[in-house]
């Protein structure tokens, strides 16, 4: 972060958590094993999300990764060593509780930005996907990767992939588990932009503060219509609309913004 970082609190080894004004930022931190998600990783992962999501000082969610890489998935050799004792619903109820990362991102009334430094493959696209925004180093890969390792996929990649690139490509995409490069995931529409890898976090923080002076209640909505409309008939996503949009209007930040527009000056956003 920048010198003006007003905080820096390392939750646990594996995961940062920083705060620079009204951003937060979380950076996985298993560089050594291109950040690959151990159980205290994904349990780490899963407590400073709910932070930053229900901080109201925080207006702006930025993840990234130590190192090479964005996140490289699951920790495969912790997966190899076995299960252990629990019985697989047991199992199943302690993914289901990690895999809440990834609904926290999407869902969170703020917006969320993925800063992708390098490799980024299976569950660690899925959480990338999970985001609002995605900028990609020029040195990014890309990949599902879990049919090489036998695995049908997680944290809501399925979900979230079909609808930004179809239906058709998201299953050749899992199906054939192949790399690709940052150029091919900005034709595709997985990324906003591709930069420079030096530029990356500056670019990603840039965005990040841009968006923390915006109209936060307004964000907030705004996500909640796309994420009701994707799975709801357009007459509901109507209804859902005129509610947002008269709740939006009754907010100290439309109030300013209107009398702005009428001064002929640049609005200055509360998160009220």
């Amino acid at each position: 972060m920048s010198d003006s970082t007003e905080s820096a609190t390392p939750v646990a080894n594996t995961v940062r958590y920083e705060i620079d004004g009204a951003v937060a930022l979380i950076t996985l931190n298993r560089p050594e094993s291109l950040n690959a998600m151990d159980p205290e990783m994904l349990e780490t992962m899963h407590v400073v999300a709910r932070q930053a999501a229900d901080d109201a000082a925080v207006r702006c969610v930025v993840v990234t990764g130590a190192g090479r890489a964005f996140s490289a998935g699951g920790d495969v050799k912790a997966m190899a060593s076995g299960g252990g004792v629990l019985r697989t619903e047991e199992r199943v109820a302690a993914l289901r509780r990690q895999e809440e990362m990834s609904l926290l991102l999407n869902e969170m009334p703020k917006p969320t930005i993925a800063a992708i430094n390098g490799v980024v493959v299976g569950a660690g696209l899925s959480i990338a996907l999970a985001c609002d925004l995605r900028i990609a180093s020029d040195q990014a890969k890309f990949g599902t990767a879990f049919g090489k390792v036998g695995f049908s996929g997680d944290f809501g990649g399925t979900w979230l992939l079909q609808r930004l690139v179809g239906p058709a490509k998201a299953r050749e995409l899992y199906f054939l588990a192949e790399m690709f490069g940052p150029d091919e995931a900005l034709r595709l529409g997985l990324v906003t932009k591709v930069v420079s890898h030096e530029s990356l976090m500056d670019e990603a923080l840039a965005l990040a503060r841009r968006l923390a002076d915006g109209p936060t209640l307004a964000y907030g909505r705004m996500k909640e219509n796309f994420n009701f409309g994707a799975t709801n008939s357009f007459a509901d996503t109507l209804s859902r609309e005129a509610r947002n949009m008269i709740a939006s209007g009754q907010t100290e930040d439309h109030r300013a913004a209107a009398r702005a527009f009428v001064e002929k000056r640049e609005p200055k956003f509360a998160g009220r």
